[in-house]
């Protein structure tokens, strides 16, 4: 018997209601022009409320409007917020649900990441919000998905990276990193650090801390893999609480940042 996950935040992050949720996504879309020459292998989106942070996530995931029919499978890693998570786990469920429906899980992936040692763990993924509102996006441009929901806890970089190599695939799987930048300070000190931090990840020379971002680690996993791959990284957006719906003196940044092939690479392999 299959079971579902239920959404958790639907209501406090993003409508609740499926009529206002998928007009909500619409009209993010439809704000931003950017476009990507190339299909993204892996995207970074941010986590927060939509009122703060949808604006930036829908730049990256109007990037990828263009490549969405040749997208079978979206690996979708972020860090726990409420659960005190050794190592890695994925949700006991066989689905995902927000207002818009149900999202499956990839079982044949999620037993590749198992016999790598990750966990089922309903606990983890129960009230978890980094993973859920990124689903109505998806969604959205995805005609068709499979979902391998990992949440990272208390592990390295290298870890991440074993577990994203085996669930690599090809053009068909897209991997999603999300994750928020800086947490409460002024917004003259956030953006000069963010912006910082968004040099190195795009030079491939970063090393964070949860200070930088509270994904750093599956971050840090993602460009061990992209060095190897020869992805290069392109930032898409940037902005701040400050700049969205909140005050200036305490806020908490976000970026969209897109992992591509390089030309070279992709036009020998």
């Amino acid at each position: 018997m299959s079971t579902v996950r239920p959404p958790a935040v639907a209501g406090l992050f993003y409508p609740l209601d499926a009529v206002e949720l998928r007009e909500t996504v619409a009209r993010e879309l439809a704000r931003s022009s950017l476009s990507l020459p190339q299909a993204p292998k892996a995207l970074i989106v941010p986590h927060a409320g939509f009122q703060y942070s949808a604006c930036v996530a829908a730049v990256a995931y109007h990037a990828l409007q263009p490549y969405a029919s040749g997208i079978r499978r979206v690996i979708l890693l972020g860090p726990s917020h409420r659960y005190a998570l050794a190592d890695t786990a994925l949700p006991q469920a066989d689905a995902m649900q927000t207002p818009l429906g149900s999202v499956q899980l990839d079982s044949e992936a999620c037993k590749a990441l198992q016999a790598l040692g990750v966990m089922r763990n309903e606990q983890a993924h129960a009230f978890e919000h980094a993973l859920e509102v990124q689903l109505p996006f998806l969604q959205a441009i995805l005609p068709g998905f499979r979902l391998v929901p990992l949440l990272i806890g208390d592990c390295t970089p290298e870890r991440v990276a074993t577990l994203l190599d085996a669930v690599w695939g090809g053009p068909e799987t897209l991997i999603l990193v999300s994750s928020d930048l800086s947490h409460y300070e002024s917004q003259a000190c956030a953006r000069e650090h963010d912006l910082a931090t968004l040099r190195h990840i795009v030079a491939g020379n970063f090393t964070l801390d949860h200070r930088h971002a509270c994904g750093a680690t599956p971050l840090m996993g993602l460009q061990l893999c992209a060095q190897r791959r020869g992805l290069t990284a392109r930032l898409l957006d940037y902005r701040n609480s400050g700049d969205t719906a909140g005050p200036h003196d305490r806020v908490v940044g976000y970026a969209a940042v897109a992992f591509c092939e390089e030309e070279e690479h992709a036009r020998t392999h």
